[in-house]
């Protein structure tokens, strides 16, 4: 099938929700839509009734989800956790109020965060260790099995176990790595980079370099496919796909989804189907079918509203979305 030169919409099966400010991510907690916004509030909504509840006094600046919590660090120096119902509860607090910047948590429920150079690994029994990097972690990210972390930083990216006193390996690449990915096969780490580009490493006894430029912006947002073998990211006017199969990406051009006279800010894999949900920096949300790039249009362009979280549900049902203006919403797919 060839492409739509005008996609058919699924606008009629978007539920607003007004967020009332910046969208810092979304998250499903099984059937409640939890946005993370950047004024320090946590917004719940189901079933179209919202509540937002004051997870941090001050600016919210990085969330993560087990499914079960909505995972905040904030500029008040806290890690919270809130869930579907209840007050949000304190889970570290620095006593020096550094920014809480990067936050991740595992399938185990193991989380890591950092307070400036310094990074905090708490096991899913409650351990806390430390680490302290050569600069300060942009990006966090646990393994997709085993309690093993990578940190994104200054000239590479590090992987840590912090249950042993082993030296962390260091995976090198000149340049400022700001987010980290690491392949649902564990193969594969990937990094976005200041430099407008992606950086990958191949594991095993001597990693092997994979660049992937060319971008005119940050590739900020990366998402893997639910049978890994591509990754989407944004930073271009289109998004871009890299095919992970074999042995990666090297010497293989990627695949480009949804061009348009915008550029992808966000991009999100559905959880079981080769469909890419794509938001743009002019709030315009396709929905993309790898298979024939074939085209859904989510929600139309509008001004001063870029896309900046999404969230697919458990099942691939439902696609939550948030943008830079307060707006927000929810496609139920027909």
């Amino acid at each position: 099938m060839d492409t739509p030169t005008k996609p058919v919409s699924l606008r009629e099966h978007v539920v607003p929700v007004e967020a009332g400010e910046h969208v810092v991510a979304a998250f499903w907690l099984k059937q409640t839509l939890a946005l993370a916004l950047s004024d320090g509030r946590v917004l719940r909504w189901r079933d179209g009734n919202a509540e937002s509840v004051e997870a941090h006094a001050g600016g919210l600046l990085s969330a993560c989800s087990d499914g079960e919590r909505l995972i905040s660090g904030g500029d008040d120096g806290r890690v919270v956790a809130t869930g579907a119902d209840g007050e949000p509860a304190e889970i570290a607090r620095d006593p020096k109020r550094r920014w809480i910047d990067a936050v991740t948590i595992s399938a185990s429920g193991s989380l890591a965060w950092n307070t400036g150079k310094t990074i905090h690994a708490r096991d899913d029994k409650g351990k806390i260790r430390t680490l302290d990097a050569a600069s300060t972690p942009q990006g966090l990210v646990f393994a997709p099995k085993g309690y093993r972390l990578a940190l994104a930083q200054m000239n590479g990216v590090s992987l840590w176990y912090p249950n042993t006193e082993a030296k962390p390996d260091f995976l090198d690449w000149k340049g400022s790595h700001v987010d980290v990915t690491w392949s649902p096969d564990g193969r594969f780490v990937v990094s976005s980079m200041q430099e407008n580009a992606l950086h990958g490493w191949r594991l095993g006894e001597k990693p092997s370099h994979m660049r992937m430029t060319g971008y005119p912006a940050k590739p900020r947002s990366l998402s893997w496919s639910h049978d890994g073998l591509w990754l989407a990211s944004s930073g271009a006017d289109a998004a871009i796909v890299w095919p992970f199969q074999g042995e990666g990406p090297t010497g293989k051009a990627p695949r480009e989804c949804g061009a348009r006279h915008a550029k992808v800010t966000r991009v999100a894999f559905h959880p079981k189907a080769l469909v890419l949900a794509v938001g743009y920096d002019d709030g315009c949300i396709l929905m993309i079918r790898l298979t024939d790039a074939s085209e859904l249009l989510v929600r139309p362009a509008l001004r001063g509203s870029g896309i900046t979280a999404f969230a697919w549900d458990k099942l691939g049902k439902r696609l939550a979305f948030g943008a830079e203006d307060g707006a927000a919403g929810v496609l139920t797919l027909p």
